[in-house]
């Protein structure tokens, strides 16, 4: 029974960290939906705020599925422990198990099927560049996303400043491309200035994960490890309470 306690006690505090950070993220997210005219109007009010941070409200959708799900996950692991119920505990390790054959699968495309993977990164550069060329300002929503994302990474475009050419935003402003292409230079941000000394997002993104593969490679095998602990644990309550109930 020690050991069946123990390890009722730590699912229990696991999956409520779990369900507590779940909590707050979905909270955020929702707020910053439902709220987001204050929170304009509260950025408003503060001086030197750069016009990107607004865009902070785009990602709130991201938020709350992200918010949803380790909340479902915290409480199916959380009351399935402490109720020791097995049908939660059941839920808790199915889904636990989905997440892990997704991210094994996205392993697998990545490291094995590297020619598929590289032709799904092709098409996704090309939806990418026709959504600029098609909506970038013109669509709020897909212009702050694209501004913000150049800020952050001080970079320009999915591949480069030529992929504003057409763009809404190029029509309407004398054929020139965003300021984020032309960084440190006061000379209208056209052909002639953009692209010498700033790269696109998606090579520098790419320049960033082959930089940083040990840290990636570690943090994704200690999630890897957290998940097949939990797995574990939860078929061990799992079957300790089917032999108690037998």
């Amino acid at each position: 029974m020690g050991c069946f306690g123990f390890l009722k006690g730590m699912m229990f505090v696991f999956n409520g960290i779990i369900f507590l950070a779940g909590a707050a993220i979905l909270g955020v997210g929702i707020w910053v939906k439902v709220d987001s005219g204050s929170i304009l109007g509260f950025l408003g009010k503060i001086e030197n705020v750069p016009a990107e941070l607004s865009q902070v409200l785009n990602v709130g959708y991201l938020l709350i599925a992200i918010g949803a799900l380790l909340v479902v996950i915290g409480f199916l692991g959380c009351c399935g422990a402490i109720k020791e119920s097995r049908c939660m505990l059941m839920l808790f390790f199915i889904i636990i198990l989905l997440v892990f054959i997704a991210e094994v699968a996205g392993a697998v495309v990545i490291l094995v099927f590297r020619p598929l993977a590289d032709e799904l990164f092709m098409e996704v550069g090309k939806a990418a560049v026709e959504n600029i060329k098609k909506d970038y300002g013109k669509n709020s929503d897909v212009t702050g996303l694209w501004n913000t994302t150049m800020s952050t990474l001080k970079c320009c475009g999915f591949y480069n400043a030529s992929d504003f050419t057409g763009s809404p935003y190029y029509l309407e402003n004398g054929k020139k491309y965003p300021p984020q292409c032309c960084p440190g230079t006061e000379n209208p941000c056209n052909q002639t200035y953009s692209g010498t000394t700033i790269t696109g997002c998606f090579p520098k993104i790419k320049q960033l994960v082959d930089e940083n593969t040990v840290v990636i490679v570690g943090v994704a095998l200690g999630i890897a490890a957290l998940e097949i602990c939990a797995m574990v644990v939860s078929m061990i309550l799992y079957c300790r309470i089917k032999s108690t109930m037998a």
